[in-house]
């Protein structure tokens, strides 16, 4: 499953960035996007991702790591200026004073990097929980799309040609298959604490979940207003999750 997993995110990843260069999508629509995506990782947190890791013995320690989940999106967040929660323009303002564009967009393309690193790396073999790890698959690739379209779009803007923009791109999407093989890595070393570790790396992708969903949720409006759109992209990212989770079982 590692390779399934690798090459569902990658393709995933690349074909949502790809999406900008051929068409075009204005902020409204990317806001329902990262409200829809937001509700989806929302919902499978507390309905099949929490509850999993509490049916752990190590379960006790589960909080701490949340909080360390929560603190890595936190720096992330410090290194993307919120362009991955589609604060395009802010980003696009700071790019255009540096005098290069690589060294302007590099804490960017990092920060994302770092959040799919995390976030994939309970999808590895060296752990069950086949269900768990398919819902997770799919709450990635949806809120990985709007970041992708981000990224791709601020790539873009700020001078990259198609082709370093897209070598940019490819970077981001091969951070969640390293995620998911670093992962299989340390499993094979400490097979008798597997469960520990597992609890770990869930507990961390929980905190940044909460972190993603909870910062775009009250972000995306202006003045965090809610308005009809909005709440009705919400209730269907929270509809879809459920029907999965219930499918998966």
């Amino acid at each position: 499953m590692n390779l399934i997993f690798s090459t569902i995110l990658f393709i995933g990843i690349l074909l949502s960035g790809l999406f900008i260069v051929k068409f075009s999508i204005n902020d409204n629509k990317l806001r329902l996007l990262l409200a829809f995506g937001g509700a989806f990782i929302l919902s499978i947190t507390f309905l099949e991702i929490i509850p999993e890791i509490y049916e752990n013995k190590s379960s006790s320690y589960a909080g701490f790591f949340m909080l360390i989940g929560f603190m890595i999106q936190l720096f992330v967040d410090f290194l993307t200026k919120g362009a991955d929660h589609g604060h395009r323009h802010e980003h696009h303002s700071e790019v255009k004073e540096h005098k290069s564009l690589f060294y302007s967009s590099l804490p960017l393309l990092i920060g994302v990097c770092i959040h799919s690193f995390f976030e994939a790396m309970p999808l590895s073999d060296a752990f069950g929980h086949i269900e768990v790890k398919r819902a997770m698959v799919m709450g990635i690739i949806i809120h990985n799309i709007p970041i992708s379209l981000v990224l791709m779009g601020l790539f873009l803007n700020s001078g990259y040609t198609k082709t370093k923009s897209l070598l940019l791109l490819i970077v981001f999407a091969l951070a969640a298959p390293a995620g998911i093989l670093t992962s299989s890595q340390i499993g094979s070393y400490i097979q008798e604490d597997i469960t520990f570790f597992y609890t770990i790396t869930m507990s961390i992708v929980v905190g940044i979940f909460l972190h993603i969903s909870t910062t775009v949720l009250f972000e995306t409006s202006e003045n965090h207003r809610f308005n009809f759109h909005k709440l009705f992209s919400i209730l269907i990212g929270i509809g879809l999750a459920i029907f999965i989770i219930k499918a998966l079982e």
